[in-house]
C-alpha cells in the first residue's frame, strides 16, 4: 500500500483555522495531512528513516512538485483505474480491521469520505508516476554501461543473491466427476432459489457456505472493472439489474458461482456472491498419480525425456510449450529463489539434487485452487552468492537503470525547487531535509 493519504477538507474540528506547515507554489501543506498521513505509516508499519514531522512533509512538498508539472504536461489518469485502485485498497483496510464501521472509527471519517480520499491518492500516485516514467523513458543502457557499472562498484557494496533454483514441472488436473458438478450446482440452486423467493439473505447463505475469501464479508467482492474479473463472471455480473435476485449458475476457472448485484457505477460493479468448487475424487487422484508414476519410471529408463513428457502430458499452460521450465513470474526469468516458488514445489524440491525427477504429489492449483499431481525436475541449483555479471546480468541491469531513473528524478527535482516558491512556517523548519529547501 502506498502512504499518501490526501487531506480531504479544509475544515478544522471545532471550525478552527488549520495550521499550515508549508507552502509549495499556491497550495498549503496542512498539519493534519501530515498527521494522516503518519497514522496511515503507522497502520501499514511502514518504516520512518528520521522524524516523521520532518520526512513526511518534505515528501507531499515533493508530490506537489511533480503534480504541478503533471498540470503542465496535461497528464489525465482514467478514472475507471482510480475507482479500482482506490475499492482494492478500501477492501484492503476492511479485511484487516474487519468490518466497515471499524474501519470509520479507525480513521475518523465516514466511507464517502473515505472513499473520495482514497480516489484522490490513488489518482495524485499515478499521475506522479507518469510524469517520473516520462522523465525516465530515455533509460536504455547498452551491455556497455552495465559492465562499467558492474566494475565501479564497491566488491562490499554488491548484493547478496540468495539460494535460487530452476525447475520443470509435469502436471495432471484430474477430471471432477460429473456427479460431483451436478451436486454443486443442485446446492447453488437451491441458495438462489431461497434469496429469490425471500427465505434467506444471499450474505447470510454466503458466510456460511461460499469458499471463496470474500465469505467473511457475506461474499461482497467490492466495485471492480470487467478486467479484474473472471470472463465469465463479467459477462453475468455486468448483465444484472436486479438487486433482489440471483443470477444462473458461472462457471469460471476458481469454480461455480452464484451472483447478486449491489450497484452499478459506470463501467465498474458491486456485487455479492458465492462460490463452490466441485472436489477431485480420491479416485481420480490416484489415477493421476499412477499415471505419472509411470512417466517418472520411462524417464529414469532413459525411454523418454522429461520436455517430451511436458509436451504430451502436462496440462500446464504456462510451461507444457516451454519444455515444462517453470517462469517465476516476478522476475520473468526461469530463477525462483525459494521462497517465490509455489511452497507445495519448494517442499519437495528443498530435498532434491539437480537432476533428480520427484515422486509424484498432491499439490493446490494456485489459479484454480483444485488439487492436482504433479513431478518437477530440479534442473539447476545456484547457491547464495555475492552478485556476479554473468550469472546476474538482469539483476544488475535492474540496479543500474535504477541508479539511473533515481540520479534524473534527483536533478529534476533540484531544478524544480529553484522554480517554485517553498515557505516552510515556523515550528518545521528545524530539520536534516534531503533537498535544500529555501536556504
Amino acid at each position: 500500500m502506498a502512504l499518501a493519504m490526501a487531506v480531504m477538507s479544509g475544515n478544522a474540528q471545532n471550525n478552527v483555522a488549520e495550521e499550515v506547515a508549508w507552502v509549495v507554489g499556491d497550495e498549503p501543506i496542512f498539519k493534519s495531512e501530515i498527521e494522516e498521513q503518519y497514522m496511515q505509516m503507522q497502520y501499514e508499519r511502514t518504516n520512518i528513516t528520521g522524524n516523521p514531522y520532518c520526512v513526511i512533509p518534505e515528501r507531499i512538498a515533493i508530490e506537489k512538485l511533480f503534480l504541478h508539472q503533471a498540470k503542465i504536461d496535461s497528464i489525465d489518469i482514467p478514472e475507471s483505474m482510480v475507482v479500482q485502485q482506490a475499492e482494492r485498497r478500501l477492501n484492503f483496510f476492511i479485511n484487516n480491521l474487519g468490518s466497515k464501521e471499524k474501519v470509520e472509527e479507525y480513521f475518523r471519517k465516514t466511507m464517502p469520505e473515505l472513499r473520495e480520499q482514497t480516489m484522490s491518492m490513488v489518482r495524485d500516485q499515478a499521475t506522479i508516476q507518469e510524469v517520473q516514467n516520462n522523465l525516465t523513458k530515455g533509460v536504455k543502457p547498452t551491455p556497455s554501461d552495465i559492465r562499467k557499472y558492474f566494475n565501479s562498484l564497491p566488491v562490499d557494496s554488491l548484493p547478496y543473491v540468495p539460494l535460487q533454483v530452476e525447475v520443470q514441472i509435469v502436471s495432471i488436473n484430474p477430471v471432477i466427476p460429473q456427479q460431483e458438478i451436478d451436486e454443486v450446482k443442485a446446492r447453488l440452486r437451491d441458495y438462489a432459489n431461497k434469496v429469490n423467493n425471500g427465505e434467506s439473505e444471499f450474505s447470510t447463505l454466503a458466510i456460511l457456505y461460499s469458499e471463496d475469501g470474500s465469505s467473511v464479508y457475506g461474499g461482497e467482492i467490492g466495485f471492480m472493472g470487467k478486467t479484474d474479473l473472471f470472463p465469465e463472471y463479467a459477462n453475468v455480473a455486468f448483465n444484472l439489474n436486479d438487486t433482489k435476485k440471483v443470477s444462473k449458475i458461472v462457471e469460471t476457472d476458481a469454480g461455480f458461482h452464484i451472483i447478486q448485484l449491489i450497484e452499478k457505477r459506470g463501467d465498474r460493479v458491486n456485487t455479492r456472491h458465492i462460490l463452490l468448487r466441485p472436489k477431485v475424487s480420491d479416485k481420480d487422484l490416484t489415477d493421476a498419480i499412477t499415471r505419472l508414476d509411470s512417466i517418472k519410471s520411462k524417464i529414469d529408463q532413459g525411454k523418454v525425456t522429461f520436455e517430451e513428457a511436458a509436451l504430451y502430458v502436462s496440462q500446464d499452460k504456462d510451461s507444457k510449450l516451454n519444455k515444462g521450465i517453470m517462469t517465476n513470474e516476478k522476475t520473468m526469468s526461469p530463477k525462483f529463489e525459494m521462497a517465490d516458488l509455489n511452497p507445495e514445489i519448494g517442499k519437495v524440491v528443498d530435498k532434491m539434487e539437480v537432476g533428480d525427477v520427484s515422486e509424484p504429489f498432491v499439490m493446490m492449483n494456485p489459479k484454480t485452487n483444485r488439487e492436482m499431481v504433479a513431478i518437477v525436475k530440479l534442473t539447476r541449483r545456484i547457491e547464495g552468492h555475492k552478485a556476479e555479471l554473468a550469472e546476474d546480468y538482469q539483476l544488475i541491469k535492474g540496479m543500474y537503470e535504477n541508479s539511473q531513473r533515481q540520479k534524473i528524478i534527483a536533478d529534476w527535482i533540484k531544478e524544480k525547487q529553484k522554480k517554485t516558491y517553498v515557505r516552510i512556517e515556523e515550528g518545521w523548519r528545524n530539520c536534516e531535509f534531503q533537498y535544500e529547501w529555501g536556504k
